[in-house]
């Protein structure tokens, strides 16, 4: 049996198009830093350079609180005072009933981030472990189908492993 999801249901594409919306202005681009590994072939206090790739906000504050307010104006709800909104506290929820497609709206919302601003990296934390397997099933089933809809897009994720380190590394270093 394979389940059949629906591109196009008004109310995940409204909640979809709101989140995206918070970066419109936002150029794709990326931002490279320096991560420092211990070689184990050499003396253990000389360090090998790998370079590291991030997400990078450059849009400005006022067309950040611009976005917010707008996308708040149009859902009907509060206009947050734009004091209120800056880069240290950038923390958006989107809220839907238990079984409308939240978790298909995350994800699906991550693949935009990527496809329009060019953000690549997300994390995804969850209350449970209940809610950690739905979500790596999610994850597994929607794959096919954002593939098709993203043209092939690379689809790569990892449920973290505190046993396993290495798959933080790849996060920090592949692009």
């Amino acid at each position: 049996m394979k389940i059949k999801f629906d591109a196009k249901l008004p109310h995940q594409q409204k909640a979809i198009e709101s989140s995206v919306s918070v970066f419109n202005g936002q150029e794709k681009c990326e931002s490279n830093f320096t991560v420092y590994r211990p070689d184990a072939n050499q003396q253990a206090n000389l360090e090998i350079n790998d370079l590291g790739y991030s997400n990078k906000l450059n849009i400005t504050d006022s067309r950040l609180v611009n976005n917010i307010q707008k996308i708040q104006l149009s859902n009907g709800l509060k206009i947050t005072d734009s004091s209120k909104i800056n880069r240290s506290n950038l923390d958006f929820t989107i809220n839907m009933e238990t079984g409308t497609g939240k978790t298909y709206v995350y994800l699906r919302t991550i693949l935009e981030l990527y496809q329009n601003y060019g953000l690549s990296k997300h994390i995804v934390v969850v209350p449970s472990i209940a809610i950690k397997e739905g979500t790596e099933k999610s994850l597994r089933i929607t794959e096919a189908h954002f593939k098709d809809i993203y043209d092939n897009i690379d689809y790569d994720y990892f449920v973290y492993n505190s046993k396993d380190m290495s798959n933080i590394r790849d996060f920090a270093i592949n692009d």
